[in-house]
């Protein structure tokens, strides 16, 4: 459990903390928006940048990938 401090200080976040404080306060409809964003900058530093945005990407989710199979496992 996060203490108040510091939840206070994750929310203050210009950008990551505004979409958290949102989901958790405000509904779970948000996370599209955040999801949706996510998508496009991936989409446009793509364009801009060429594979390597998109190989960077990739390589940055291999931790959270390698999560995701392990809970999987796990049941």
């Amino acid at each position: 459990m996060m203490t108040a401090a510091l939840k206070r200080t994750f929310f203050a976040l210009p950008i990551l903390g505004w979409i958290a404080s949102d989901i958790a306060h405000r509904g779970h409809e948000n996370i599209w928006y955040a999801i949706g964003g996510a998508v496009s900058l991936v989409a446009i530093a793509t364009m801009m940048f060429g594979v390597v945005a998109l190989s960077m990407t990739a390589l940055a989710l291999v931790p959270v990938m390698m999560i995701t199979l392990i809970a999987i496992t796990n049941g």
